[in-house]
């Protein structure tokens, strides 16, 4: 038997989630486009890593707005369990987006300073630092904005979105990007070794790397069927031993469907003598009941049995076994 409850109103926080997305696009552009023309006047290897990181940015956050507009698509008969999952998807694509675009492209940069040198002349480096000072007031204040967000929305329990998430994860990167860029080009300056700038590269290609790893292996368990936490299970089985008609629990299942929607499954022996209708108006109001108490469960099935007759099919003589002296 099955339940759908109606789903709770997200649409506020979805909002503010796409104002936030579109800051950081916004933001990622420009600076990507700054970059990009400071790097190739400066010959900056650490620079033109940044701006590799910052395309890779922009894309990811297109992404991250696919996600949140075709997640809240409702269920149809292809989808009966809806949409929710496009939301890990899009993260998942992000997270490949990073790896890809930004960090690989920044190991390169970083291996052929190394091996080929870099000339850059003192107009470059001057040029290639106020870039980056801008790049770091626009990162910073699009971070501050999704950290904002993420406090409104309950501090953690906020980056369960993973398109806010991703977003808090790219710009913190960034900003600790535009730092070691910096400082690689300040000491490329001071000391004439490119060893300083090409070593900024490879560590913000490895932090890249780091991340887009953290990122989508998160994205990964939810796609695969992530449980809900263990408060919220045990709080279904805690319900579920609680009901007088409910003689023990024998499983409780749960699957993430969406950002704020679950599916419940439970296996539930009913107390002997119960007749047919009394067994459908306990599975209503049981279900009505979990649907109360955890507004995520956005699907309920419950697997009712009656304890003395499952027994009995399992018995030697209904299976047709035979006992010997």
């Amino acid at each position: 038997m099955s339940d759908s409850s109606n789903p709770s109103e997200h649409g506020q926080s979805d909002r503010r989630t796409r104002l936030t997305v579109l800051v950081a696009l916004a933001a990622n552009l420009v600076i990507a486009v700054a970059k990009t023309v400071g790097g190739l006047l400066a010959g900056s290897p650490a620079l033109l890593s940044e701006a590799a990181h910052s395309v890779a940015d922009s894309l990811n956050e297109v992404f991250l707005l696919a996600a949140l507009r075709r997640s809240r698509r409702p269920a149809d008969r292809r989808h009966p369990f809806g949409y929710g999952k496009e939301r890990f998807f899009w993260s998942l694509l992000a997270a490949v987006g990073i790896f890809v675009m930004g960090g690989c492209f920044s190991f390169l940069q970083g291996v052929e300073a190394l091996r080929t040198g870099a000339d850059e002349k003192h107009s470059g480096y001057v040029a290639g630092l106020i870039v980056l000072g801008f790049a770091f007031v626009a990162e910073g204040a699009s971070l501050v904005r999704a950290l904002h967000q993420v406090r409104r929305q309950g501090g953690r329990a906020g980056l369960r979105d993973p398109a806010l998430r991703t977003v808090v994860a790219e710009d913190g990167t960034a900003v600790l990007g535009v730092t070691l860029a910096a400082a690689g080009m300040a000491l490329h300056m001071v000391t004439g070794n490119v060893v300083w700038e090409a070593s900024a590269s490879l560590a913000i290609g490895a932090l890249l790397v780091y991340v887009a790893y953290t990122l989508g292996r998160e994205a990964r368990d939810q796609l695969i069927g992530e449980a809900a936490d263990p408060a919220t299970a045990e709080r279904i089985r805690t319900l579920l031993t609680a009901e007088p008609e409910i003689d023990s629990v024998e499983a409780v299942f749960t699957m993430k469907t969406g950002l704020e929607s679950i599916l419940v499954a439970a296996r539930v022996d009913l107390t002997p003598g119960l007749d047919s209708e009394r067994v459908e108006e306990a599975a209503v109001r049981i279900k009505r009941s979990l649907a109360d108490t955890v507004p995520d469960a956005g699907e309920i099935f419950l697997d009712v049995t009656d304890r003395p007759a499952r027994e009995a099919r399992k018995s030697p003589a209904a299976t047709g076994e035979r006992g010997g002296a």
